[in-house]
């Protein structure tokens, strides 16, 4: 095994320093003229639009769990605060509302009076993003003095507070105004509408792909310079070592409140989207394991590692809701047992990244650090040396 890791690490040393940058546009080339191979809408194109969301969900954890070492099980809510700002800026809900801003369609009872808000769908994903950001400071605040576990409880006791208020929204009121339907939910969103392009509809969903591409492509190309950044050296040093990164001037509050803010927006920006791609919002969307399915993501693409989250959103949209859901379903049946595959679904997931502890624990695209430490043996001399010297 170690000849071959030899092998592989000396064919990469010998390829250009441009290699990687020529992969990555390929790859985003391919991903844009894919949809030009398939049909207006089939499932498989379903998925690829489902995945690009998915993305940027984990590119948005990935920074809060695989930058700056903060483990998020609430993430739901995010998703879900995204998803609602496109129920209520986006549909008839608030119907004593009359506002429309920079949409083709304004939707009209049958008195011809304008009900609802309207607005325009990058407006709504800003909305998305800014509320999200604030909810992810308020979340991060009761966790600047907790470590490890703690945060983990904290984040999911967010996570199913925002999920109750949801699900009960229907008795809150603002004004003449429920705050959400509850599990009866918002209907009917309009579909995307960003004024120069649109509305989108449901029997073409190449716009959809190609919008949700494009902004997986712009925020991960952000994610990355954030990376980068004297913000992201911050929080790859709180990730290894809090006590050492504060002793050397790190900004502890700051730096984790910066993590919380931009994961949380980039989950307001994919609930955004996938509340109008789904056409409707409800309670039942909100549910604790959508938020472990993120989890996964990242995990089984190499925390901390960016085109890893990419993959790990991917390999896992597909398999949950291309092949578990649709192509596999039957096959318990097939053997003679009385249930579903998508009943099992979790039970993969963990066979999944126990295979992936056991065989690649740095990931299916690891970051270079954690590469070095699971794999090149990184500080094992010197824990030798410290044991021998005791």
């Amino acid at each position: 095994m170690s000849q071959v890791r030899d092998t592989y690490n000396d064919v990469r040393a010998r390829m250009p320093p441009w290699t990687n940058k020529a992969f990555a546009v390929a790859l985003i080339a391919f991903a844009a003229i894919l949809p030009l191979t398939q049909g207006q809408a089939n499932t498989f194109m379903f998925n690829c639009t489902l995945s690009m969301a998915y993305i940027v969900m984990a590119l948005g954890l990935n920074t809060v769990v695989g930058f700056a070492g903060l483990l998020d099980l609430g993430y739901l809510a995010f998703f879900a605060i995204g998803a609602y700002c496109s129920g209520w800026f986006g549909s008839g809900f608030f119907a004593s509302a009359h506002t429309c801003v920079l949409v083709h369609h304004c939707p009209k009872g049958v008195t011809g009076q304008l009900f609802g808000i309207h607005l325009n769908w990058l407006i709504i994903m800003l909305i998305a993003a800014v509320l999200c950001s604030v909810a992810g400071v308020i979340i991060g605040l009761p966790t600047l003095r907790l470590r490890g576990d703690y945060i983990a409880i904290v984040t999911l006791a967010f996570g199913e507070i925002i999920r109750v208020i949801v699900t009960n929204g229907d008795s809150i009121h603002l004004g003449s105004e429920a705050l959400t339907a509850g599990n009866q939910g918002i209907p009917v969103i309009d579909q995307i509408d960003m004024g120069f392009v649109g509305p989108f509809n449901q029997n073409d969903l190449r716009p959809w792909y190609w919008t949700a591409l494009i902004v997986a492509v712009i925020l991960l190309l952000i994610n990355r310079r954030v990376r980068d950044s004297r913000l992201g050296r911050a929080w790859i040093a709180l990730r290894e070592d809090e006590v050492a990164a504060a002793s050397m001037g790190v900004p502890l509050v700051k730096t984790k409140l910066m993590s919380y803010a931009l994961g949380a927006a980039y989950g307001g920006i994919a609930g955004a989207f996938l509340g109008p791609f789904f056409n409707t919002v409800n309670a039942t969307q909100f549910q604790f394991g959508f938020s472990i399915l993120i989890l996964a993501m990242i995990i089984l693409g190499g925390l901390g590692s960016i085109w890893g989250a990419v993959a790990g959103a991917v390999a896992l949209t597909f398999l949950q809701y291309y092949f578990i859901a649709d192509k596999w379903k039957n096959i318990p049946h097939d053997l003679g047992l009385n249930f579903q595959l998508s009943d099992v679904s979790y039970l993969i997931y963990g066979f999944l990244l126990v295979l992936m502890m056991v065989l690649r624990p740095e990931g299916l695209i690891p970051e270079r650090r954690r590469k070095l430490e699971l794999t090149e043996g990184v500080g094992v001399d010197d824990a030798q040396l410290g044991t021998q010297g005791v």
